[in-house]
C-alpha cells in the first residue's frame, strides 16, 4: 500500500448514479463483516463487534456512500444489517444501502429453497427492520438457475409501487433475465460475479449494461472465479509486475483494472481489516496505462 492511500477518499473513484442516487465507484460490500475468514463456512469465528463497528465508520469516513448487504449475512452473533444500523444511523443523506432477496438461512446457518414471490416481501421486511428503515435504497433480485424471474422480480415491483423500495436491481443473472425484468420495471444495476478471468459472456453482459445505463456490480472482483479461495491459481508474475512498478499491492491492480471496465461499471469489495479498506478505496484512484491495461486484459483472455 502506498504511504497516500490512507488520504485517498472514494470520490477519486468517479461516480455513478442507481436511479436518482449518485454513489462513488468504489463501495463496501458487507458479507466478510459478520464473521472471520471465509462466508457462510460453518464454525467461522464471529468477527469482533466493535472492530466491524469501526470498518464502518471508517469506509464512510472515506468516502464510501454505497455499501451492498443482505439479511443472510449473519454469523452466530453478527448481523451485518444490524452492524451497519448500530454504526451508521442516522445514516448519511448521501448514504445508498443495497440488499438482495432470493437467498435465506434459517437461524442455524443452514440455505433455505430460494424466495417465490409469496415469500419475498417477507425478505424485504426483515431488511427494513435490521437497518432500521422506512424504504429500501436499492433491493436485488439474486436468483440461481437460468427459469424466468417474471413472477419474483414482478412482485418486487409491486413493493416498489407501495414505497418499500426505492430502487430495483439483479444479482447472478443472464441477459435474458434483464430484458425480462426491464418489461416490468426499471432496473438500475446487475450484479454478477466478475474480475480478470471471468467468462467471456460475462464481457459482452458489461457492455449490454453500459449500452442501457445500468450499474454492472462485480462481486468477487479481487477474487474473480476464485471466489473465497481467492484468486485462482494466485497472482499471475505479470500482475505482480504492474503492481510492483506501481507500488500497489495486486488486489488493487485487480480492482482499478475492473472500474477500468466501463464508467457504470461498480466495485463493491467487502474486509473487514482497516488497512486493506484504505487500500480498497485507494484504488479508485489509480489509473492504468494502456500498456498496463493491454498485459491484464490478456491476462483475462486467457482465463486468469
Amino acid at each position: 500500500m502506498t504511504s497516500t492511500s490512507q488520504t485517498i477518499t472514494a470520490a477519486a473513484s468517479g461516480t455513478w448514479t442507481l436511479g436518482d442516487l449518485t454513489v462513488n465507484r468504489i463501495g463496501f460490500g458487507a458479507m466478510r463483516l459478520p464473521q472471520r475468514g471465509a462466508a457462510f463456512a460453518p464454525g467461522s469465528p464471529p468477527r469482533d463487534h466493535g472492530e466491524a463497528i469501526a470498518v464502518l465508520r471508517r469506509a464512510v469516513e472515506l468516502g464510501v456512500n454505497h455499501i451492498d448487504t443482505a439479511a443472510f449475512y449473519f454469523s452466530s452473533l453478527r448481523s451485518a444489517n444490524e452492524l451497519i444500523d448500530r454504526a451508521l444511523a442516522p445514516y448519511p443523506d448521501d448514504l445508498v444501502i443495497a440488499t438482495k432477496v432470493g437467498p435465506g438461512r434459517d437461524p442455524s446457518g443452514e440455505w433455505l429453497p430460494h424466495a417465490g414471490p409469496g415469500l419475498l416481501r417477507g425478505q424485504v421486511e426483515e431488511n427494513l427492520r435490521q437497518l432500521g428503515r422506512d424504504h429500501l435504497d436499492v433491493v436485488n433480485l439474486r436468483i440461481v438457475g437460468t427459469d424466468s424471474i417474471a413472477e419474483r422480480f414482478g412482485a418486487l415491483a409491486e413493493l416498489r409501487d407501495a414505497g418499500l423500495i426505492r430502487h430495483l436491481g439483479l444479482s447472478n443473472v443472464r441477459p435474458e433475465h434483464l430484458a425480462e425484468a426491464q418489461a416490468i420495471a426499471p432496473v438500475v444495476c446487475v450484479q454478477n460475479l466478475y474480475g480478470i478471468g471471468a467468462a467471456s459472456w460475462q464481457d459482452e453482459f458489461l457492455r449490454l449494461c453500459g449500452e442501457q445505463k445500468v450499474a454492472f456490480v462485480p462481486f468477487y472482483s479481487i477474487a474473480g472465479t476464485g471466489r473465497e479461495a481467492g484468486a485462482r491459481g494466485g497472482d499471475d508474475a505479470e500482475l505482480l509486475a504492474v503492481a510492483r512498478a506501481r507500488g500497489v499491492s495486486p488486489a488493487q491492480v485487480r480492482l482499478a483494472w475492473t472500474l477500468h471496465r466501463g464508467p457504470h461499471v461498480l466495485a463493491i469489495p467487502g474486509t473487514g481489516d482497516p488497512g486493506h479498506l484504505a487500500e480498497n478505496v485507494a484504488a479508485g484512484a489509480l489509473r492504468l496505462s494502456q500498456e498496463e491495461l493491454a498485459v491484464l486484459d490478456r491476462l483475462h483472455r486467457r482465463g486468469a
